[in-house]
């Protein structure tokens, strides 16, 4: 088997895997599939740079060996691999974050569906809703004799 197709399966195989994972609602997941596929991605612009070569440098006075460079290896695919390197770092850092603090609010980092009747934690149960104005909350106040 030709190392090409090891590495197309290679890359299906976990951009597939990090798809799944991405579906999930447990958010630890789902920065475990954003991981996955981005190494799954990261493979890909490995593989399609293509063969292996020499490192483009200039030797020693300038000089350039004709033969080398048409056989060195291009350095944009390696760079861009870097960069999403980084760039998934720190996607991975926010969203580890993100699940290490609904988890701590909610006891598990499963992330709900926050449809119109659900309240954030900060908020009051008598808190007036956006669409009536605040009145509700004024004129609980003033019936306690509180005046703005």
């Amino acid at each position: 088997m030709s190392p090409t197709v090891v590495l197309t399966a290679a890359v299906a195989g976990l951009v597939a895997v990090g798809v799944y994972l991405l579906t999930s609602r447990h958010l630890s997941r789902v920065v475990l599939g954003v991981v996955v596929m981005s190494n799954g991605v990261n493979l890909l612009l490995i593989a399609a740079a293509g063969p292996a070569g020499p490192a483009a440098i200039v030797g020693p006075g300038g000089a350039v060996d004709e033969e080398d460079l048409a056989s060195a290896a291009d350095p944009l695919p390696q760079a861009f691999v870097l960069t999403a390197i980084v760039i998934t770092f720190a996607v991975t850092a926010f969203g580890l974050a993100l699940s290490y603090r609904l988890g701590r609010l909610e006891d598990d980092d499963v992330v709900h569906d926050a449809g119109p009747h659900r309240r954030t934690r900060g908020e009051a149960a008598g808190a007036a809703a956006p669409e009536d104005g605040g009145a509700t909350a004024r004129g609980a106040q003033r019936e306690r004799g509180g005046s703005r």
